[in-house]
This record gives structure tokens, C-alpha cells and sequence, in this order.
């Protein structure tokens, strides 16, 4: 019976060391998950405003940024619409979206993220087709 009660001490012990470590490898899995989401929303806006400035040729620049702010209401966004103002059919029409990510870093794992590592951004490019509203 003693050396019964000493191996569950031992297990405890063990347990004790591994926690800290289960637990940091746990919250960073999460905390990946959840920059990868905000890395998804990022681009799926620019995206959506992208393809807006290309179905509207003269669409405006605040209606288009209106639709990225849409699609991330959470998200403090800086919006990069190039070129700007009115775009001529068959140009190339680029919307850059950039988010900072410290909303999204959780506390003790996300300190140990790199400092590099402070914002998210997504630039999508397409080409300016018609003017024609779409149904």
C-alpha cells in the first residue's frame, strides 16, 4: 500500500510539471484560431469591396468602404481604395484592408506572439467590367 500512495504522488507531481505546458500549446491553438478568423474576415471584406468597385464602375469610394465596414463591424479597419474616385472599365481597381489584431490577442499567449505581428491586412485586385447595376 506505501508504494501505491507514492506512485500517485509521483503522478501528481508529473501532472504538476506537464500543466503549464498542456495548457500554453491549448490557448495558442486558440489564439491561432482566432487570427485566422480575423485574417478571413480581412480579406472577405476587401473582397466584397473589391468586387463592388468592380460591378460599379462609378461607384464611390465612401459607398465602398461603407461595404468593407459592413462585412467587419467589430474590426477598427484603415481602407485603401486605389485608384480612387472614378474608375474607367477595363482598369484594375485594388482595395486594401488593413486590421490591428491587439483586440485579438488573448492575455499570457498573446504576449508571446511576435512583435511583427500587430496587424492583419488583405488586398484584393480585379478588374473594372460595367457600370450596369447587378439584380
Amino acid at each position: 500500500m506505501n508504494k501505491l500512495k507514492s506512485q500517485r504522488g509521483q503522478a501528481l507531481v508529473e501532472f504538476a510539471l506537464i500543466l503549464p505546458l498542456l495548457l500554453l500549446l491549448v490557448f495558442g491553438i486558440i489564439q491561432f484560431g482566432f487570427i485566422f478568423h480575423a485574417y478571413l474576415t480581412v480579406n472577405e471584406a476587401a473582397r466584397e469591396g473589391a468586387r463592388l468597385a468592380a460591378v460599379k464602375a462609378y461607384a464611390e469610394d465612401s459607398a465602398i468602404k461603407a461595404k468593407v465596414q459592413e462585412r467587419t463591424p467589430s474590426l477598427t479597419l484603415t481602407i485603401d481604395i486605389t485608384p480612387a474616385g472614378t474608375r474607367p472599365i477595363g482598369s484594375t481597381v485594388s482595395v486594401t484592408v488593413s486590421a490591428d489584431i491587439q483586440a485579438f490577442k488573448m492575455p499570457l499567449v498573446g504576449d508571446l506572439l511576435p512583435e511583427s505581428l500587430t496587424s492583419l491586412e488583405g488586398n484584393v485586385k480585379m478588374r473594372v467590367e460595367n457600370d450596369t447595376p447587378t439584380p
